[in-house]
């Protein structure tokens, strides 16, 4: 059947590709994703999904089978603006496949992953790969602003808790399970205006945060460290101020902190660190808080969340990590690389937040992520949709 599976996979790589150049030529900013989720949805109706719906926050959401065990393929289908268009040697929303790559915005950061997964659905109802499960294929929303928000929704107030997820993030063709998790912190500080002639007579903010400031470098010096993760990192992204006026000293002044947490690192501790290291500056009544995220999705629903997202790993001798190295092995006569991604994913709410397994899966190389000249191997779709299909076939014949 693993030969059938990669046969069909094969068969079907220029529909895949050419999928993914419809999902390209659609752009999808973060809260902006409604042409695309009806595309999908239209997507995967047209290719026998048993039910097709997209939900209250946005996310598409595509079933096969009616089975009491529950699984999911994720995917989600927002894109990070294409940046200083100079950068690119085309247009990133006029997709091309060219030199055995699909070209665009979105061809890695991961619109290959939505269109591998359809795919993958449509063996598995052509074959009939699945009994036991109820499948369910998301594609989510509001990822690059908020990984996991979409997740939240799905898992708080659609009811659906799989016992495994695959997130189809870019793992260039590696099998990954897990990553860090991170934190949006802000640093405030107060100050005292006054004329800028005689600064003396102020207190200036903008001084004292950057005092802070370089006690947070000394901080990245000394976190923690896990074996498989790596280590956890923490630097100064965006630095703001108030004042009266150009001539007048700055009364308060703050910080942006973009804070990486190894395996063992948590909220409550990072926030502990960044408060000792305004201390060890000499301001222990600086403010440390987690930034929140409260934007609209298309659908006018504002769901808020703290912007804390915790680090997962799933363990080697987990189950769902040897039926997927598996099914790749008997897919693609290859031994996989086990791995771990450098961002972040969905990963955070469905495993950090939820406990609920991931593997990670996707066509594509990370490193090319946000980039101008984004590019995915034709490969790599077909071969995704292949090893998922084959991992449902294992799943229900174990």
């Amino acid at each position: 059947m693993y030969d059938k599976i990669s046969k069909r996979a094969k068969e079907l790589e220029k529909d895949t590709a050419d999928f993914l150049c419809d999902l390209i030529r659609t752009p999808s900013f973060s809260g902006k994703e409604k042409d695309v989720i009806e595309l999908i949805k239209a997507k995967m109706l047209k290719e026998g999904f048993d039910e097709v719906k997209i939900d209250g926050l946005g996310n598409v959401i595509g079933r096969i089978g009616n089975g009491k065990k529950v699984i999911a393929f994720d995917a989600h289908i927002d894109t990070v603006y294409a940046g200083e268009m100079s950068l690119w040697d085309f247009d990133p929303f006029t997709p091309e496949i060219k030199d055995g790559k699909v070209w665009g915005r979105g061809s890695v950061d991961q619109k290959g992953g939505m269109a591998s997964m359809v795919y993958a659905g449509k063996m598995i109802k052509e074959l009939g790969l699945n009994k036991d499960y109820t499948i369910y294929f998301t594609g989510t929303v509001m990822e690059e602003d908020c990984d996991g928000l979409c997740w939240q929704y799905i898992i708080n107030e659609e009811k659906i808790k799989p016992e495994m997820v695959v997130i189809t993030e870019p793992t260039n063709m590696n099998i990954y399970r897990g990553h860090r998790g991170r934190m949006e912190i802000m640093v405030n500080i107060k100050g005292f205006s006054c004329h800028g002639s005689a600064p003396e007579r102020g207190d200036n903010a903008i001084y004292k945060i950057s005092r802070i400031a370089l006690e947070i470098e000394n901080l990245n010096d000394r976190l923690a460290h896990d074996e498989f993760l790596g280590k956890g990192s923490v630097c100064v992204t965006q630095v703001f101020f108030s004042s009266p006026s150009q001539c007048a000293v700055p009364d308060a002044a703050s910080i942006q902190l973009d804070r990486r947490l190894t395996y063992g690192e948590t909220k409550e501790s990072a926030v502990a660190e960044v408060k000792e290291a305004a201390r060890i500056a000499g301001y222990p009544d600086a403010h440390v808080e987690v930034l929140k995220y409260e934007e609209k999705a298309f659908t006018g629903l504002v769901y808020p969340t703290e912007k804390y997202f915790p680090t997962w790993k799933i363990p080697e001798d987990s189950v769902y990590l040897k039926d997927a190295v598996f099914a790749y092995k008997k897919i693609l006569k290859l031994e996989p690389k086990v791995d771990k991604w450098t961002f972040s994913t969905n990963g955070v709410a469905i495993a950090g937040m939820h406990g609920i397994p991931c593997i990670g899966l996707g066509p594509g190389n990370e490193v090319l992520a946000h980039m101008p000249n984004e590019n995915s191997p034709v490969e790599h779709l077909s071969e995704c949709a292949a090893v998922y299909a084959g991992l449902v076939y294992k799943m229900n014949n174990p």
